[in-house]
């Protein structure tokens, strides 16, 4: 197995190690909604130290649902994925034509062996 090959080997398996061993511990399983994101923690924690609290901004859209929440993030996610995901390969395409660029530069300056004639 090549190099390469382990880590990307170990860095799946931490991966699904993130993503398991919050289930398999029983991780907020105290709470109402275990896993409830960080705006619904602070909102939380915020109403528990002053009651009386009005935020001072208001969304410019909610939802309807959280089913739809939810669909919305994990598409802001997979857009986010994808630009990140070209531009990793934008630059490593690149990286290997300026490679290939530089060996076919070399090549052609590189003396010919020709035969002699007679």
């Amino acid at each position: 197995m090549s190099r390469n090959a382990r880590i990307n080997a170990l860095l799946l398996l931490a991966v699904a190690a993130l993503a398991v061993l919050p289930l398999v511990l029983g991780l907020g399983d105290h709470k109402e909604e275990p896993f409830a994101g960080a705006d619904a923690e602070a909102e939380t924690a915020i109403t528990e130290i002053e009651p009386d609290y009005e935020p001072w901004f208001s969304p410019l859209y909610e939802p309807p649902s959280g089913e739809i929440e939810s669909a919305l993030f994990a598409l802001q996610a997979a857009l986010g994925a994808g630009v990140l995901a070209y531009y990793f390969g934008l630059r490593r395409g690149r990286r290997q034509g300026e490679e290939r660029a530089v060996a076919a530069a070399e090549a052609a300056a590189a003396p010919r062996d020709t035969p002699e004639g007679d």
